[in-house]
This record gives structure tokens, C-alpha cells and sequence, in this order.
């Protein structure tokens, strides 16, 4: 079975996902059910879709009530061991929030600049994060982000 882990630059830690039930895998995308990591007033559990070769996370957030808080979005870079024993998603601090009501919020924009200005990650990684950002955000303003929806609203489901 693949090991899930979740790097972040901003606290620099890497967190085994050991709790998240993968659900399904192919090489371009991993749906995960999970509960939160630490105990939050606002969110219980969610269903996660990795889109592997896009860059990006999307995640179904639910509170204790069973109700959709909204969805949040990470932008993400995916690394695989060699032997595809262990997968890093890396966080690359640009997030977007999906509100039921269609609000959109892009969120930790500084939050880049800073690790970028703290040499914390690489010019390259930056560039790559905000070409997975403006892709995520074009579908979403084009009203394709339903697409992205019914993976994991097919998969929760099942």
C-alpha cells in the first residue's frame, strides 16, 4: 500500500497522511477520505481528489454536522519515490476556497511571496504554483469546476 505524506514549507514539516483511507488511485489522480489532523471547531472530515499532473488538490470539507463547509483547494506539487512505495504532496502555500454559493477566495499569496523572499523554495517552484493556480482558477470561471466536483461527489457516494 502507497504512504501518503504532506510536506509544508511554512512550518517546514512533513506529516505521514497514515489516517487517510485511500479510496481510489490511478497514475493521475488519488481520492482520500480523511479526518482532520488536529481536533477544528469548523471541519470534521473530507474527501480529497489529487489531480497528480495538475497541480492541485481539491477537497469536499465537511463539519460534525455532516454539511458542506465549502471546498478548498490546494496547489500542490506531487512527488513519487522510485518505487512508488510513498508519495510527497507538497504544499505550495496557494489555496482557493469554493463556497456552495459560488464565492470564490484565494488565499496565502503573501504566504509564497515570503517563503520565496526566505529562500524557502525556488523560483521555479513559485512559477510552477502560480501556473497551477491561474489553471485551477480558469476552470473554475469558466464553470467547469463541477467537473472536478464530481469526482469526489461520485466517489463519497460509493
Amino acid at each position: 500500500m502507497v504512504q501518503l505524506f504532506r510536506k509544508r514549507y511554512i512550518p517546514n514539516e512533513t506529516v505521514h497522511l497514515k489516517d487517510d483511507e485511500i479510496v481510489f488511485q490511478s497514475e493521475e489522480m488519488i481520492i482520500t477520505k480523511w479526518k482532520t489532523l488536529k481536533p477544528r471547531a469548523d471541519i470534521s472530515y473530507g474527501i480529497s481528489a489529487y489531480f497528480v499532473n495538475d497541480g492541485y488538490k481539491v477537497s469536499k470539507m465537511f463539519n460534525s454536522s455532516n454539511q458542506v463547509v465549502y471546498w478548498y483547494c490546494d496547489i500542490i506539487n506531487t512527488v513519487k519515490d522510485a518505487d512508488h512505495e510513498s508519495i510527497i504532496f507538497e504544499d505550495l502555500l496557494v489555496d482557493v476556497l469554493v463556497y456552495e454559493n459560488g464565492l470564490v477566495k484565494v488565499l496565502d499569496l503573501a504566504e509564497l511571496a515570503e517563503a520565496f523572499d526566505m529562500n524557502l523554495i525556488a523560483a521555479e517552484t513559485v512559477s510552477t504554483a502560480l501556473r497551477s493556480l491561474d489553471k485551477l482558477l480558469e476552470i473554475i470561471y469558466t464553470n467547469q469546476f463541477p467537473i472536478l466536483q464530481e469526482y469526489i461527489n461520485q466517489e463519497f457516494i460509493n
